[in-house]
């Protein structure tokens, strides 16, 4: 698909009105339309809403920063609101913040779809008796995406996004855009430098999905990465077998939480406390910090076995699986549009091998929710266009930022982005955070992502900071 500035000429001419916002006295409001399909711009339209902060110092203004985390979609459609979290910061000194709502979500045109009922309970490890009512579930997930998603599903793409920035970018009448991106935004960020590379400037991505990986790869990762935080809290726990008694090495600490699963799972109530546990380990073992807490959490529970009153009371207010939203309404299915464009499986016998392996290998963190059945299984959404190859566009060096124990973003994934694109890799090491820059507390990785968009320093190819502490307990 090309880009037809002629075609585009309306929506390339449009005048910006930006307007006070109710969220914070310094953050500017506007809506603009854009094309549903940029193959036939005369057609249907669909609107995005932008949001701006002002640059600081007019006199040293170099440009616009652009800037989306979370997703696919953005943080909960909430990707207008996050200028504000950039406000006060270096940046701030020389760039008016741009955030914006992609297609799709937040105060932008929506896809959406009908929220479905779930026949199973949820369960961190459900029996193979079940893996068809959870395909069927998956089923109704779509169906309800077909029913309320509508043409915009289709169009709701990582290619047409970076479409809109373009127009954002020619709105804002700059010649190039710097950008960050956090999670999905680094796909994001990748893609437009691939598109349109000539009006990209200073660029970083943080928590980088991997440049080669399909969706259904990447949300497997997850899994792994999630394994490899609990194998090393583990190894902790186990160098401290004095005050935690859970084991003299990694292989008994495992097995002391395999009992406790064990132990839950025999408490009835639908595999719900073991469940919750599961989900607890995967969450804790990712923050170094909190090691403590879920040795002594583990323990605790080993102690109240066939006290399914006490498990509760010790797993109330943990991490948990989100709820879904109840059936009947509607929810933001942007999720559902945009991983439908890479290839899936059709064969559902696939996906119920995956989960036994996983239910296995990856119980930790709900692993067996990354192999089972997505909406993309079924193949009623052909999105218009693949996902664009990542090549090295026409535009300057940036930066890479990526803790090594991401959940959620495995670290091989920013290894090879940083190689694909020829940036520098700035690795926060033994540590399981998610969205570092200005969103992580990381002052080193603050200062070093500052100096290269405001001044364009550099750092050498690969800097490791240190992440978050672990617990001081010496090792036996």
């Amino acid at each position: 698909m090309t880009w037809d500035e002629a075609g585009l000429r309306h929506f390339l001419t449009q005048q910006l009105t930006w307007k006070p916002s109710e969220f914070d006295d310094s953050l500017e409001l506007a809506f603009i339309e854009v094309p549903l399909d940029y193959a036939h711009p005369s057609g249907e339209r669909v609107e995005l809403a932008l949001s701006r902060i002002r640059a600081v110092d007019p006199r040293r203004r170099r440009g616009v920063l652009l800037s989306l985390n979370g997703g696919p979609g953005g943080d909960g459609g909430l990707g207008r609101l996050l200028p504000t979290r950039l406000a006060g910061t270096p940046p701030h000194e020389v760039y008016d913040l741009i955030g914006f709502d992609p297609r799709g979500t937040g105060a932008s045109t929506r896809v959406e779809g009908e929220a479905s009922p779930t026949t199973v309970p949820f369960d961190s490890r459900p029996p193979d008796s079940a893996f068809t009512a959870i395909a069927a579930d998956m089923w109704e997930r779509d169906q309800g995406c077909v029913r309320a998603g509508g043409n915009l599903r289709r169009h709701t793409t990582t290619a047409n996004s970076a479409r809109d920035m373009n127009v954002i970018r020619i709105l804002l009448g700059e010649p190039a855009i710097s950008f960050v991106g956090w999670a999905y935004g680094t796909l994001l960020g990748a893609v437009y430098g691939a598109m349109f590379g000539a009006h990209l400037d200073r660029n970083v991505l943080d928590s980088s999905v991997h440049p080669d990986w399909d969706w259904r790869q990447q949300f497997a990762s997850q899994a792994l990465a999630v394994r490899e935080n609990v194998d090393l809290w583990a190894e902790w726990v186990g160098g401290r077998d004095r005050f935690f008694g859970l084991g003299d090495d990694a292989a008994r600490v495992l097995e002391s939480v395999e009992e406790v699963a064990a132990a839950l799972a025999s408490m009835g109530e639908s595999a719900s406390l073991r469940t919750a546990f599961d989900g607890v380990v995967g969450t804790l073992s990712a923050a170094r910090g909190r090691w403590q807490e879920l040795g002594l959490l583990t323990g605790e529970l080993g102690k109240a076995t066939g006290d399914a009153e006490r498990a509760r009371e010790l797993l109330a207010g943990q991490s948990r699986w989100r709820p879904g939203t109840a059936a009947g309404g509607l929810r933001d299915a942007v999720l559902e549009a945009v991983t439908c464009e890479t290839e899936w499986p059709a064969d559902l016998e696939v996906y119920y091998r995956d989960m036994r392996d996983f239910r296995d290998r990856y119980p930790y963190g709900f692993g067996v929710m990354r192999a089972q059945p997505w909406v993309a299984a079924f193949g009623t959404c052909t999105p218009v266009e693949p996902r664009p190859a990542i090549t090295r566009g026409d535009y300057p060096t940036g930066l890479v930022v990526q803790a090594d124990g991401d959940p959620l973003d495995h670290c091989p994934g920013a290894v090879a982005m940083a190689e694909r694109l020829g940036h520098p890799l700035i690795l926060v090491t033994d540590s399981g955070a998610h969205e570092i820059y200005r969103l992580g507390g990381n002052p080193q990785v603050d200062a070093l992502v500052d100096a290269y968009l405001v001044d364009g320093e550099l750092p050498p190819a690969r800097v490791e900071c240190p992440g978050e502490a672990r617990p001081s307990i010496p090792a036996d």
